[in-house]
């Protein structure tokens, strides 16, 4: 989920946006790579969990690839959706890790077998931004979880690791969607309704429809 400067004025207007590359630099690549390992491990403990799971054992490393392929993916794509949205309006925008939290997640997944996953967020800043863009840069997020969750439906159903791989991917995609659009707090969903019902109502419809489908 994007974290908004305070410097950010949602009074005003933004120059037109212009295509341009992603823009990124060497700290963030680190940060995400770090998160991308911590809470994919994370998971992997949870999933194997109980009993106390080996930390090396064979089940944990199974789970590892299965969460590395799906939630660690789901999440860094889900963060750079916000990154790229955000950088198309003329915003700094990069990933920035958190390092007590991602200890805290794997430390919960190992010693109880649950999970409170925060890793970091997209730190966004600039000088002006309007409710609409601060929403859509918000909803980017959900929808790439969404598409993510329709990439991975035609694995469901194969046989071993890519049924594996399809149905936790589906499963985990639809889950970070609608968990962020809840409009809470600093979640996605509670940027999004304050830019529009219609385009919150909108994309909780979506991902209902594709869970039942």
């Amino acid at each position: 989920m994007p974290e908004m400067d305070s410097r950010i004025n949602t009074i005003g207007t933004l120059p037109p946006r212009r295509r341009a590359h992603i823009r990124t630099s060497s700290t963030e690549m680190q940060h995400l790579f770090i998160a991308w390992i911590a809470i994919s491990y994370a998971f992997a403990l949870v999933l194997s969990y109980p009993p106390r799971p080996d930390p090396l054992g064979s089940s944990v490393i199974h789970n590892f690839m299965l969460s590395l392929l799906t939630v660690g993916v789901s999440f860094l794509l889900h963060e750079l959706a916000h990154k790229v949205v955000a950088q198309r309006y003329n915003m700094w925008a990069e990933f920035r890790m958190s390092s007590s939290m991602l200890m805290f997640a794997v430390g919960l997944a190992y010693m109880m077998g649950a999970l409170i996953a925060a890793p970091g967020a997209v730190q966004i800043y600039g000088n002006y931004a309007t409710r609409e863009q601060i929403g859509r840069i918000g909803a980017a997020g959900p929808l790439m979880n969404v598409l993510l969750a329709l990439a991975f439906t035609p694995l469901v159903g194969m046989n071993g690791f890519l049924g594996e791989i399809g149905s936790f991917g589906v499963l985990i995609n639809l889950w970070l969607a609608a968990f962020n659009m809840l409009p809470f707090s600093v979640l996605d969903g509670k940027k999004v309704l304050a830019w529009s019902k219609g385009a919150f109502a909108g994309i909780f419809l979506l991902i209902l429809l594709v869970w039942v489908a």
